[in-house]
């Protein structure tokens, strides 16, 4: 296999179809993107993996959802590791790349040299859907559930969307023929097909978190189980690549469930903030507001907790109160 074929897939997500088993799911493979996300943050070792995990798990929820702007993840926590965040904002065009960004806020202090999932307590994993403009905004919650974040992913769609869904992710730094190393990231999502089991309100489930299995019965089930255990089969490194494509993935788990696949969807580390929108964030205060954000040096300043962008406003000119900035008319 080339490079060129190699790479191809790097920062995509494969939509597919199984139409044997009334399942559909998605392959994505990270590279740059998960460069760009953790370049902007110093992040010791267990946030990193935590926020490649939730990376991932943004890529392949997102592209599930015709997003006219933006699915939000986020994890709150008690634990060392306060808050992962993610977006995923849809292309807004069609062939355009989707764009993902993400960080973390935690207590340096309180981390521990566990698995990473170790570091995060008792909380909620939530999704949040905006569509934009005039369109009132949709969130779920349930509760964090261990051993990993996609496994509270997991229960969420079980409990609080009725569709049972499974994730089988790799991800870690990897170093190639350059030597430099660099996060990869791989997995797959299985969902099935959108109906809620009448026997739901019957499962008996385990506490009050319901499970995939407590949601399908009779030939669901048997249909599900059988895909999962193929499933199971996949290796780390067919699931990272870059050697193996999506689509020859799929055709190794699942050639008897016959994989029907749909355009792949590109996907770039993008942020949306800019002084436009920051001053816009500030108009609703006024000159005694802005007074007490200004800093001993006469300014009014900002930084993106995802990009790490800095702002430097002359407070004169943002709140309502504002003067017209330099080089508005």
């Amino acid at each position: 296999m080339t490079l060129g074929n190699q790479l191809v897939w790097d920062d995509t997500v494969l939509p597919f179809q199984l139409d044997a088993s009334d399942i559909r799911g998605r392959v994505a493979r990270l590279d740059g993107v998960l460069g760009g996300i953790l370049k902007q943050h110093d992040y010791p070792p267990q946030v990193e993996a935590l926020v490649a995990e939730m990376a991932l798990l943004t890529a392949l929820i997102g592209q599930t959802i015709k997003l006219r702007w933006k699915l939000s993840l986020q994890v709150q926590s008690k634990g060392p590791v306060r808050m992962i965040a993610t977006d995923y904002y849809g292309p807004s065009e069609e062939g355009e790349p989707a764009r993902i960004r993400a960080y973390a806020s935690y207590d340096a202090d309180r981390l521990t040299d566990g698995a990473p999932f170790d570091n995060i307590g008792e909380g909620y994993f939530a999704i949040i859907i905006d569509q934009g403009q005039d369109m009132a905004p949709y969130q779920g919650i349930s509760p964090l559930v261990g051993p990993t974040l996609s496994a509270s992913a997991e229960a969420y769609f079980a409990q609080s969307e009725q569709l049972p869904t499974r994730f089988q992710l790799s991800f870690g730094e990897s170093t190639e023929g350059n030597g430099e190393p660099h996060w990869r990231a791989g997995g797959v999502m299985l969902q099935h097909m959108p109906e809620a089991s009448p026997l739901m309100a019957k499962a008996p489930g385990e506490g009050d978190i319901l499970k995939p299995t407590d949601l399908l019965h009779g030939d669901k089930q048997e249909n599900w189980n059988r895909v999962n255990i193929l499933l199971d089969t996949v290796e780390e490194l067919e699931l990272i690549g870059p050697q193996v494509p999506p689509n020859d993935l799929l055709t190794r788990l699942f050639h008897e469930e016959l994989p029907r696949v749909f355009d792949p969807q590109a996907v770039r580390f993008g942020c949306t903030c800019s002084e436009e929108r920051v001053r816009q964030s500030l108009s609703i205060y006024s000159a005694r507001d802005i007074e007490t954000m200004t800093t001993d040096d006469g300014r009014v300043t900002a930084d993106c907790q995802f990009c790490g962008a800095h702002y430097d406003l002359d407070p004169k000119t943002v709140g309502f109160d504002a003067e017209k900035a330099p080089g508005d008319d």
